[in-house]
């Protein structure tokens, strides 16, 4: 494994320089969960939550929350997105909402912040919208899936 790339020789932190890099189009799938009790998800899914369009709402924070990776993590670079897109599943059985977002950009640096600040924003909407029914709701499993572009190529995630 390469060292890290957000540290200078004398051991800083510091932005990592991209001018030297390729544009290519690049993208990254994000996916994570949140599990709740089932009378919280039988809420969501017959859309009688206090607060409106639960997933809707959702998706739309989760585009934001994509937007706005370089606004929340300090060395991440500010991305012109091309495209994000913002799914979510049910899992009755698992008591659970899925999250899958897919970001993507012609440009120097990846997106795999953008597609992980996408997941993290919309599974906290779902959390804000229905702690005042559920607050034992747990948002776990946010993980990279899948990323293409760049030097390194593809990676897909194991399992």
């Amino acid at each position: 494994m390469a060292g890290f790339t957000h540290f200078d020789a004398a051991g800083r932190a510091h932005m990592v320089g991209v001018d030297d890099k390729p544009e290519t189009h690049r993208l990254a799938r994000a996916s994570g969960r949140i599990r709740m009790a089932p009378a919280t998800l039988r809420l969501i899914i017959e859309g009688g939550a206090h607060k409106g369009d639960v997933l809707g709402v959702a998706r739309i924070a989760a585009i934001q929350g994509a937007k706005r990776a370089a606004d929340l993590i300090p060395l991440c670079h500010p991305l012109s997105l091309t495209r994000v897109a913002a799914d979510f599943a049910v899992d009755e059985a698992a008591c659970a909402i899925e999250c899958l977002v897919t970001a993507q950009t012609v440009g120097r640096t990846g997106v795999e912040m953008e597609a992980l600040s996408g997941v993290s924003a919309g599974l906290l909407t779902i959390y804000d919208m229905c702690k005042a029914v559920d607050r034992g709701m747990r948002i776990e499993a946010i993980r990279l899936l899948e990323k293409t572009g760049g030097r390194s190529g593809r990676w897909l995630a194991e399992g």
